[in-house]
C-alpha cells in the first residue's frame, strides 16, 4: 500500500518506499521503469532531487527535479 503526499508536499527521495518507479529525467524524457533506488542514485549523481509526481500510478511517476525550487515556483503559483 502507498502513502499518500505528505501535507507539506509530495514524497522526495528516501521517503519513496515503491520498489520501482516510472522514471521522468530533468529534460522530461521518460526512462521508463527502474529500481527507486538507482532513481535515487541517478537524482544524486544528477545534484537533484527524486520527487514524486504521480502516487496513485502503478508504478508510481517520479521526476528528477531540484523540489527547492519546484516547492517555491508552487508557493508562488498559489499566491
Amino acid at each position: 500500500m502507498q502513502a499518500p503526499p505528505t501535507k507539506e508536499g509530495p514524497r522526495i527521495n528516501d521517503m519513496i518506499d515503491e520498489p520501482t518507479v516510472l522514471l521522468i529525467d530533468a529534460e522530461g524524457e521518460k526512462r521508463g521503469v527502474i529500481p527507486t533506488d538507482e532513481a535515487i542514485r541517478m537524482a544524486e549523481e544528477a545534484g537533484l532531487d527524486l520527487v514524486e509526481v504521480s502516487p496513485n500510478a502503478k508504478p508510481p511517476v517520479c521526476k528528477l527535479l531540484d523540489y527547492g525550487k519546484y516547492k517555491y515556483q508552487a508557493q508562488k503559483k498559489a499566491n
